[in-house]
Protein backbone atom coordinates (compact mmCIF):
# COMPACT_ATOMS: atom_id res chain seq x y z
CA UNK A 1 0.00 0.00 0.00
CA UNK A 2 1.80 3.20 -0.99
CA UNK A 3 -0.24 5.10 2.42
CA UNK A 4 -0.16 3.36 5.63
CA UNK A 5 -0.05 3.98 9.06
CA UNK A 6 3.21 3.07 10.90
CA UNK A 7 3.84 1.64 14.63
CA UNK A 8 4.35 5.48 15.99
CA UNK A 9 1.03 6.66 15.11
CA UNK A 10 2.36 8.73 12.15
CA UNK A 11 0.82 8.46 8.31
CA UNK A 12 3.31 7.71 5.62
CA UNK A 13 3.58 7.20 2.30
CA UNK A 14 6.31 5.34 0.02
CA UNK A 15 5.44 4.72 -4.23
CA UNK A 16 8.00 4.34 -7.32
CA UNK A 17 7.41 7.21 -9.97
CA UNK A 18 8.15 6.78 -13.37
CA UNK A 19 9.48 9.78 -14.79
CA UNK A 20 8.54 11.11 -18.10
CA UNK A 21 12.45 9.60 -19.51
CA UNK A 22 11.47 6.42 -18.18
CA UNK A 23 13.76 6.51 -15.12
CA UNK A 24 12.24 5.23 -12.31
CA UNK A 25 11.99 7.54 -8.70
CA UNK A 26 11.41 5.73 -5.30
CA UNK A 27 9.73 8.61 -3.20
CA UNK A 28 8.44 8.62 0.94
CA UNK A 29 7.40 10.70 3.38
CA UNK A 30 4.83 11.74 5.83
CA UNK A 31 1.61 13.50 6.55
CA UNK A 32 2.42 17.33 7.86
CA UNK A 33 2.37 17.07 11.82
CA UNK A 34 -0.30 19.32 12.25
CA UNK A 35 -2.49 17.42 10.16
CA UNK A 36 -1.41 13.50 11.01
CA UNK A 37 -4.01 12.02 8.58
CA UNK A 38 -4.37 9.58 6.09
CA UNK A 39 -6.17 12.16 3.33
CA UNK A 40 -2.86 14.04 4.38
CA UNK A 41 -0.73 11.56 3.30
CA UNK A 42 -2.18 10.82 0.32
CA UNK A 43 -1.96 14.57 -0.81
CA UNK A 44 1.58 15.40 0.36
CA UNK A 45 2.37 12.07 -2.08
CA UNK A 46 0.45 13.63 -4.48
CA UNK A 47 2.22 16.75 -4.46
CA UNK A 48 5.20 15.14 -4.29
CA UNK A 49 4.82 12.76 -7.47
CA UNK A 50 4.22 16.61 -8.94
CA UNK A 51 7.36 18.02 -8.01
CA UNK A 52 9.05 15.52 -9.74
CA UNK A 53 6.83 14.93 -13.03
CA UNK A 54 6.58 18.77 -13.51
CA UNK A 55 9.40 20.34 -11.64
CA UNK A 56 8.67 23.78 -13.54
CA UNK A 57 5.66 24.35 -11.55
CA UNK A 58 7.58 23.84 -7.89
CA UNK A 59 7.21 27.28 -6.42
CA UNK A 60 10.76 28.69 -6.09
CA UNK A 61 11.71 29.22 -2.60
CA UNK A 62 10.77 32.35 -0.56
CA UNK A 63 14.22 34.40 0.18
CA UNK A 64 14.97 35.17 3.61
CA UNK A 65 13.86 38.26 4.90
CA UNK A 66 17.09 40.91 6.32
CA UNK A 67 17.49 41.11 9.59
CA UNK A 68 16.78 44.29 10.94
CA UNK A 69 20.49 45.42 11.19
CA UNK A 70 21.18 44.28 7.97
CA UNK A 71 18.68 46.49 6.58
CA UNK A 72 19.43 49.72 8.60
CA UNK A 73 22.34 50.75 6.49
CA UNK A 74 20.13 50.78 3.55
CA UNK A 75 17.23 52.11 5.33
CA UNK A 76 19.42 55.20 6.58
CA UNK A 77 20.52 55.80 3.33
CA UNK A 78 17.23 56.02 1.50
CA UNK A 79 15.82 58.68 4.45
CA UNK A 80 19.18 60.61 4.80
CA UNK A 81 18.37 62.85 1.93
CA UNK A 82 14.84 63.68 2.95
CA UNK A 83 15.98 64.39 6.64
CA UNK A 84 17.71 67.63 8.17
CA UNK A 85 20.82 66.62 9.42
CA UNK A 86 19.52 66.74 13.38
CA UNK A 87 16.72 64.46 12.78
CA UNK A 88 18.86 61.85 10.64
CA UNK A 89 21.36 62.15 13.27
CA UNK A 90 18.46 61.79 16.11
CA UNK A 91 17.27 57.85 14.13
CA UNK A 92 20.72 57.40 14.02
CA UNK A 93 21.34 57.75 17.68
CA UNK A 94 17.57 55.60 18.27
CA UNK A 95 18.77 52.91 16.13
CA UNK A 96 22.42 52.69 17.65
CA UNK A 97 21.37 52.97 20.89
CA UNK A 98 17.48 51.16 21.09
CA UNK A 99 16.10 48.89 17.68
CA UNK A 100 19.75 47.40 16.76
CA UNK A 101 20.21 45.91 20.38
CA UNK A 102 16.51 44.57 20.94
CA UNK A 103 16.22 43.28 17.87
CA UNK A 104 19.41 43.70 15.42
CA UNK A 105 19.44 39.58 14.92
CA UNK A 106 15.52 38.85 14.06
CA UNK A 107 14.54 38.80 10.69
CA UNK A 108 11.91 41.67 9.37
CA UNK A 109 9.21 39.33 8.97
CA UNK A 110 9.68 38.00 12.38
CA UNK A 111 9.21 41.50 13.60
CA UNK A 112 5.64 40.78 14.74
CA UNK A 113 2.95 42.00 17.20
CA UNK A 114 4.95 40.21 20.05
CA UNK A 115 8.38 41.36 19.04
CA UNK A 116 6.92 45.07 18.92
CA UNK A 117 5.17 44.58 22.72
CA UNK A 118 8.72 42.96 24.10
CA UNK A 119 10.27 46.68 22.74
CA UNK A 120 7.81 48.63 24.94
CA UNK A 121 8.04 47.01 27.61
CA UNK A 122 12.45 46.75 27.37
CA UNK A 123 12.27 50.56 26.29
CA UNK A 124 10.28 51.08 29.48
CA UNK A 125 12.50 49.82 32.25
CA UNK A 126 15.87 51.75 32.03
CA UNK A 127 18.48 52.82 29.53
CA UNK A 128 22.19 53.06 29.89
CA UNK A 129 23.86 55.99 28.59
CA UNK A 130 28.00 57.07 29.30
CA UNK A 131 28.23 60.58 31.23
CA UNK A 132 31.22 62.69 31.02
CA UNK A 133 32.51 63.43 34.78
CA UNK A 134 35.64 64.63 36.62
CA UNK A 135 36.87 62.92 39.17
CA UNK A 136 39.81 64.19 42.05
CA UNK A 137 40.08 66.82 38.56
CA UNK A 138 40.92 64.43 35.79
CA UNK A 139 38.06 63.22 33.18
CA UNK A 140 36.16 60.66 32.93
CA UNK A 141 32.83 58.69 32.16
CA UNK A 142 30.35 56.84 34.33
CA UNK A 143 27.14 55.10 33.67
CA UNK A 144 24.11 56.37 34.52
CA UNK A 145 20.39 54.87 34.17
CA UNK A 146 17.89 56.90 32.97
CA UNK A 147 14.41 55.40 32.26
CA UNK A 148 12.88 56.42 28.63
CA UNK A 149 9.83 58.23 28.98
CA UNK A 150 6.45 57.52 26.80
CA UNK A 151 7.24 60.03 24.17
CA UNK A 152 10.23 59.01 23.95
CA UNK A 153 9.49 55.55 23.38
CA UNK A 154 6.71 56.60 20.52
CA UNK A 155 9.84 58.18 18.71
CA UNK A 156 11.62 54.78 18.67
CA UNK A 157 8.35 52.58 17.43
CA UNK A 158 7.48 55.53 14.67
CA UNK A 159 11.08 54.67 13.52
CA UNK A 160 10.44 51.26 13.62
CA UNK A 161 7.44 51.67 12.12
CA UNK A 162 8.87 53.46 9.27
CA UNK A 163 11.67 50.65 8.93
CA UNK A 164 9.02 48.37 8.32
CA UNK A 165 6.61 50.63 5.74
CA UNK A 166 10.11 50.55 3.77
CA UNK A 167 11.05 47.33 3.60
CA UNK A 168 7.31 45.92 2.55
CA UNK A 169 7.62 48.40 -0.42
CA UNK A 170 10.52 46.54 -0.91
CA UNK A 171 9.13 43.36 -1.28
CA UNK A 172 11.47 42.50 1.53
CA UNK A 173 8.03 41.53 4.03
CA UNK A 174 4.37 41.15 3.05
CA UNK A 175 3.14 42.71 5.82
CA UNK A 176 3.65 45.40 8.88
CA UNK A 177 2.47 44.00 12.56
CA UNK A 178 0.18 46.61 14.31
CA UNK A 179 2.21 48.85 16.25
CA UNK A 180 0.59 50.63 19.49
CA UNK A 181 1.31 54.15 20.55
CA UNK A 182 1.57 54.89 24.18
CA UNK A 183 -0.58 58.03 25.21
CA UNK A 184 1.04 61.13 25.64
CA UNK A 185 -0.69 63.82 27.66
CA UNK A 186 -0.20 67.19 25.76
CA UNK A 187 2.87 69.30 27.19
CA UNK A 188 2.09 72.44 29.06
CA UNK A 189 3.47 75.18 27.27
CA UNK A 190 4.65 77.94 29.30
CA UNK A 191 5.12 81.13 27.98
CA UNK A 192 5.36 84.94 29.33
CA UNK A 193 2.67 87.25 29.75
CA UNK A 194 2.47 90.53 28.57
CA UNK A 195 3.70 92.14 31.84
CA UNK A 196 6.49 89.89 31.84
CA UNK A 197 7.67 90.26 28.89
CA UNK A 198 7.50 93.93 28.98
CA UNK A 199 9.75 93.25 32.13
CA UNK A 200 12.05 90.99 30.48
CA UNK A 201 12.68 93.48 27.70
CA UNK A 202 13.49 96.27 30.46
CA UNK A 203 16.07 93.67 32.12
CA UNK A 204 17.64 93.15 29.19
CA UNK A 205 18.50 97.03 28.56
CA UNK A 206 22.03 96.74 29.79
CA UNK A 207 22.69 93.65 27.37
CA UNK A 208 23.32 95.69 24.64
CA UNK A 209 22.85 93.68 21.35
CA UNK A 210 21.44 90.82 23.31
CA UNK A 211 18.15 92.56 23.96
CA UNK A 212 17.57 93.66 20.71
CA UNK A 213 17.68 89.35 19.93
CA UNK A 214 15.70 88.58 22.90
CA UNK A 215 13.13 91.73 21.26
CA UNK A 216 13.15 89.74 17.92
CA UNK A 217 12.58 86.60 19.42
CA UNK A 218 9.49 87.52 21.19
CA UNK A 219 8.14 90.32 18.72
CA UNK A 220 8.54 87.40 15.45
CA UNK A 221 8.22 83.95 17.60
CA UNK A 222 11.37 82.95 15.13
CA UNK A 223 12.62 79.66 16.44
CA UNK A 224 16.57 79.89 18.13
CA UNK A 225 18.31 78.19 15.45
CA UNK A 226 16.19 80.65 12.92
CA UNK A 227 17.42 83.63 14.93
CA UNK A 228 21.22 83.21 14.31
CA UNK A 229 20.93 81.77 10.64
CA UNK A 230 19.03 85.40 10.12
CA UNK A 231 21.08 87.36 7.56
CA UNK A 232 20.83 90.90 6.75
CA UNK A 233 20.00 90.09 3.59
CA UNK A 234 16.85 88.57 4.35
CA UNK A 235 15.83 91.52 6.41
CA UNK A 236 13.80 94.26 4.63
CA UNK A 237 13.85 97.35 6.78
CA UNK A 238 12.24 98.97 4.05
CA UNK A 239 8.98 96.94 3.63
CA UNK A 240 9.50 96.12 7.03
CA UNK A 241 9.49 92.13 7.09
CA UNK A 242 12.08 89.26 7.11
CA UNK A 243 12.01 86.13 5.45
CA UNK A 244 12.84 83.33 7.19
CA UNK A 245 15.46 80.75 4.57
CA UNK A 246 17.85 79.06 7.25
CA UNK A 247 18.10 77.49 10.34
CA UNK A 248 21.37 76.77 12.32
CA UNK A 249 20.65 73.24 14.08
CA UNK A 250 23.88 71.68 16.18
CA UNK A 251 26.45 74.05 14.27
CA UNK A 252 24.35 72.69 11.02
CA UNK A 253 22.94 75.19 8.50
CA UNK A 254 19.75 73.59 6.63
CA UNK A 255 16.56 74.99 5.65
CA UNK A 256 13.56 75.73 8.65
CA UNK A 257 11.58 72.84 10.07
CA UNK A 258 9.18 72.10 7.79
CA UNK A 259 11.31 72.73 4.56
CA UNK A 260 9.68 75.69 3.99
CA UNK A 261 10.65 79.65 3.67
CA UNK A 262 8.30 81.93 5.52
CA UNK A 263 7.75 85.67 6.04
CA UNK A 264 7.61 87.58 9.03
CA UNK A 265 6.12 91.33 9.32
CA UNK A 266 8.07 93.47 11.38
CA UNK A 267 6.42 95.77 14.00
CA UNK A 268 7.66 99.86 14.29
CA UNK A 269 9.29 98.46 17.65
CA UNK A 270 11.68 95.89 15.69
CA UNK A 271 12.25 97.72 12.68
CA UNK A 272 13.49 100.68 15.13
CA UNK A 273 15.65 98.25 17.48
CA UNK A 274 17.18 96.23 14.45
CA UNK A 275 18.02 99.76 12.72
CA UNK A 276 19.81 100.33 15.51
CA UNK A 277 21.56 96.87 15.09
CA UNK A 278 22.97 97.06 12.12
CA UNK A 279 26.70 96.46 12.23
CA UNK A 280 29.32 95.12 9.46
CA UNK A 281 31.14 92.51 11.38
CA UNK A 282 29.59 90.28 8.88
CA UNK A 283 26.43 88.67 7.22
CA UNK A 284 24.77 87.33 9.82
CA UNK A 285 21.96 89.47 12.26
CA UNK A 286 22.99 88.36 15.17
CA UNK A 287 26.45 86.63 15.41
CA UNK A 288 30.09 86.81 17.81
CA UNK A 289 32.17 89.95 17.90
CA UNK A 290 34.02 88.08 15.09
CA UNK A 291 30.79 87.59 12.66
CA UNK A 292 30.88 84.06 13.50
CA UNK A 293 27.71 81.96 14.63
CA UNK A 294 26.28 82.61 18.15
CA UNK A 295 27.20 79.97 20.30
CA UNK A 296 23.99 77.99 21.90
CA UNK A 297 25.25 78.32 25.79
CA UNK A 298 26.48 81.76 25.43
CA UNK A 299 23.09 82.72 24.25
CA UNK A 300 21.21 80.62 27.10
CA UNK A 301 23.35 82.05 29.40
CA UNK A 302 22.08 85.88 28.53
CA UNK A 303 18.94 85.11 28.52
CA UNK A 304 19.21 83.79 31.97
CA UNK A 305 21.03 87.06 32.50
CA UNK A 306 18.22 89.03 31.23
CA UNK A 307 15.83 87.04 33.36
CA UNK A 308 17.79 87.61 36.69
CA UNK A 309 17.41 91.13 36.05
CA UNK A 310 13.77 91.18 35.25
CA UNK A 311 12.98 89.40 38.84
CA UNK A 312 11.45 86.34 36.34
CA UNK A 313 11.69 82.72 36.53
CA UNK A 314 14.64 81.47 34.10
CA UNK A 315 13.16 80.53 30.11
CA UNK A 316 14.49 79.18 27.13
CA UNK A 317 14.68 80.91 23.83
CA UNK A 318 12.01 78.91 23.04
CA UNK A 319 9.72 79.82 25.29
CA UNK A 320 9.85 83.28 23.81
CA UNK A 321 8.42 81.66 20.79
CA UNK A 322 5.75 80.25 22.49
CA UNK A 323 5.23 83.71 23.82
CA UNK A 324 4.81 85.47 20.68
CA UNK A 325 2.25 82.97 19.34
CA UNK A 326 0.28 83.24 22.83
CA UNK A 327 0.01 86.79 22.84
CA UNK A 328 -1.08 86.63 19.13
CA UNK A 329 -3.68 84.84 20.19
CA UNK A 330 -4.84 86.06 23.23
CA UNK A 331 -5.38 89.42 21.08
CA UNK A 332 -7.76 87.55 19.06
CA UNK A 333 -5.64 86.80 15.70
CA UNK A 334 -6.84 83.17 14.09
CA UNK A 335 -5.30 80.14 14.22
CA UNK A 336 -4.16 79.95 10.97
CA UNK A 337 -2.66 83.20 10.94
CA UNK A 338 -0.56 82.23 13.51
CA UNK A 339 0.47 79.03 12.15
CA UNK A 340 1.20 80.89 8.76
CA UNK A 341 3.85 83.32 10.73
CA UNK A 342 4.89 80.05 13.29
CA UNK A 343 5.90 78.13 10.04
CA UNK A 344 4.09 75.11 11.52
CA UNK A 345 3.09 72.32 8.93
CA UNK A 346 0.07 71.02 10.60
CA UNK A 347 -2.15 73.34 12.44
CA UNK A 348 -2.63 70.46 15.08
CA UNK A 349 0.71 72.04 16.44
CA UNK A 350 -0.55 75.70 16.45
CA UNK A 351 -3.88 74.21 18.15
CA UNK A 352 -2.09 74.12 21.19
CA UNK A 353 -2.43 77.61 21.51
CA UNK A 354 -6.09 77.47 21.30
CA UNK A 355 -7.55 77.47 24.35
CA UNK A 356 -6.21 81.17 25.09
CA UNK A 357 -9.17 82.71 23.05
CA UNK A 358 -11.97 81.82 25.60
CA UNK A 359 -13.41 84.99 25.40
CA UNK A 360 -12.99 85.22 21.96
CA UNK A 361 -14.62 81.70 21.16
CA UNK A 362 -17.80 82.80 23.67
CA UNK A 363 -18.11 86.28 21.76
CA UNK A 364 -18.90 84.45 18.28
CA UNK A 365 -21.66 82.17 19.77
CA UNK A 366 -22.96 85.34 21.43
CA UNK A 367 -23.35 86.31 18.37
CA UNK A 368 -25.83 83.69 17.36
CA UNK A 369 -27.90 84.20 20.39
CA UNK A 370 -28.02 87.64 18.57
CA UNK A 371 -29.74 86.76 15.34
CA UNK A 372 -32.02 84.25 17.37
CA UNK A 373 -33.41 86.80 19.50
CA UNK A 374 -33.64 88.83 16.42
CA UNK A 375 -35.38 86.39 14.38
CA UNK A 376 -37.79 85.95 17.18
CA UNK A 377 -39.30 89.28 16.18
CA UNK A 378 -39.72 88.93 12.41
CA UNK A 379 -43.05 88.38 10.92
CA UNK A 380 -42.91 84.77 9.35
CA UNK A 381 -44.31 86.52 6.23
CA UNK A 382 -41.04 88.99 6.09
CA UNK A 383 -38.78 85.96 6.94
CA UNK A 384 -40.45 83.74 4.36
CA UNK A 385 -39.96 87.39 1.96
CA UNK A 386 -36.32 87.09 3.11
CA UNK A 387 -35.82 83.53 2.57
Amino acid sequence: MPVHRSNDGRWRYREVVRKPDGSRERISGTAPRHVNTKVAAQQAMLDHIERILHPERAPKPKEEAPTLAEFAPTYMEGVERKNKTSTFDAKVMMLRMHLVPALGELPLDAIDYAAVEDLKVALARTATRNVSRKKDGKPGTRKETKHLSNKSINNVLTLLRHMLKVAKKRGLISTVPEIEAYRVPEPDTDFLSFEEADRLIEGARELGEWRTMIVVALRTGLRFGELIALRWEDVDLVAGKLTVRKSIVKGTEGEPKGRKSREVPLGDEVLRMLKQHRHLRGARVFCDQDGGVLRTPKARWELERACKRAGLRLVGWHTLRHSFASHLVMRGVSIVIVQRLLGHVDIKTTMRYAHLSPDVTREAVQRLDGAFARGKNVPKSEAAGTA
